[in-house]
């Protein structure tokens, strides 16, 4: 028998689908959390290894606590994103600072289970004012030199994820958003399921649903793990290399493309929305050897894909169409 897959299952009640909606900003304090995740990573290298570089170079040891408390792996405290709906990293950070004891104290002895954590644990657990300003003060300025500098590009490419998002509701309404939302997330009504590191269930019961584009999130969505918050789901964005700077980095690109990677790209931007199956009968290949080409132009932000129908879809990224263009030309 294989492997159990393990899914997040988000459940939907009778007025769930009308409260769920797109964050039209992206969330700092998400961006944080999930760009430490990257940080302390080397998956995507295409996309982030640029910015790992410039990030790495400036960090001080302040960041050490913030890398206890969000590890690349496994769980992540669920207080340093307490709200949803924060546009200003201040205001966040009040809300963190503002966080009960009883919500520090659960949050981190569920990331004790699977670490050992440092000395100051404990002191942060019991609301330590003095541990609380050290977590401020780090996430301040790790904000300053891992995210803030980049926050143009990342609210870009935010607001451009909205208006795409917004075009497929238009068109075929929530159902077709959360059906389109990630090649892992599968809407079988009326529930949605993804892709995930533990079996996890989400009960909307009539909260409805933020949708948050992250900039930082990787391979998969992601959720809270404790069900009581306000229901959120971070969902990657279309990117692109060369985010970092704003040029696009077309030599680097180029140079991962073969032969039959450059047609795969050819065929996607020819027929978006070809699934894989038909991607490999068109380019007379292995349905494997289509899927592996798919998973690497995605990996470097050249295409995107969705799952609907039951099967793979892909599609180009703006980045991957003008590639293509500039390489024919």
């Amino acid at each position: 028998m294989g492997a159990h897959r393990k899914t997040l299952r988000v459940h939907f009640g009778t007025d769930d689908l009308a409260r769920t909606r797109v964050q039209p900003t992206p969330d700092p304090l998400w961006e944080t959390l999930l760009s430490l995740h990257r940080l302390q990573g080397v998956a995507g290298q295409p996309v982030f290894g640029d910015w790992r570089s410039r990030v790495r170079r400036r960090l001080d040891r302040s960041a050490g606590l913030l890398f206890t408390l969000a590890p690349p792996r496994g769980y992540s405290v669920d207080f340093l994103t307490p709200v949803t709906g924060v546009t200003d990293l201040e205001a966040g950070l009040d809300a963190v600072l503002s966080t009960p004891r009883s919500v520090l104290t659960a949050d981190l002895t569920e990331l004790a289970a699977s670490r050992r954590l440092p000395s100051w644990a404990p002191l942060l657990a019991a609301g330590e004012l003095e541990v609380l300003r050290e977590l401020g003060d780090a996430v301040r300025r790790y904000f300053a030199v891992a995210v803030q500098p980049y926050w143009p590009a990342i609210v870009k490419q935010v607001r451009a994820d909205r208006l795409q998002r917004g075009e497929i509701v238009l068109g075929g309404g929530v159902e077709a958003l959360l059906s389109t939302l990630h090649h892992r997330v599968r809407w079988r009504s009326p529930v949605l399921e993804i892709d995930y590191p533990v079996d996890q269930d989400l009960r909307l019961g009539g909260r409805g649903l933020l949708l948050v584009p992250s900039l930082f999130c990787w391979q998969s969505p992601v959720t809270l793990l404790d069900a009581g918050r306000q229901p959120v789901l971070v969902y990657p964005i279309d990117r692109r290399p060369g985010w970092v700077t704003g040029v696009s980095s077309v030599r680097s690109a180029t140079a991962l493309l073969g032969r039959t990677r450059a047609a795969v790209l050819n065929a996607i931007c020819a027929r978006p929305l070809i699934s894989t199956t038909e991607l490999a009968a068109e380019l007379g290949i292995s349905p494997a050897g289509a899927s592996q080409h798919a998973t690497v132009l995605r990996g470097s932000g050249l295409i995107v894909t969705d799952r609907a129908g039951g099967a793979a879809r892909h599609r180009p990224t703006t980045f991957g169409a003008a590639l293509l263009t500039v390489n024919a030309s």
